[in-house]
């Protein structure tokens, strides 16, 4: 997902993002820790994605402070 997607999501659909993703991430884990796993790089991309729209909401949260 590229920051203009995420962008072009309202905050609500961002959050859900995240909590699915975090769910994503918890789940990786554990299958490392069972057994093998083939795309460990999907730990850093799914690491990456979470704090792209963490820093997104947080910007919004700074401009409705603003105005």
């Amino acid at each position: 997902m590229k920051l203009s997607d995420i962008r072009g999501k309202d905050s609500r659909e961002l959050q859900l993002d995240v909590q699915s993703m975090r769910k994503e991430l918890f789940e990786l884990r554990f299958r490392a820790a069972a057994e093998e796993i083939s795309n460990t790089s999907r730990f850093r991309d799914l690491r990456r994605q979470i704090a792209r729209i963490q820093t997104v909401l947080r910007e919004r949260e700074l401009t409705e402070q603003k105005g």
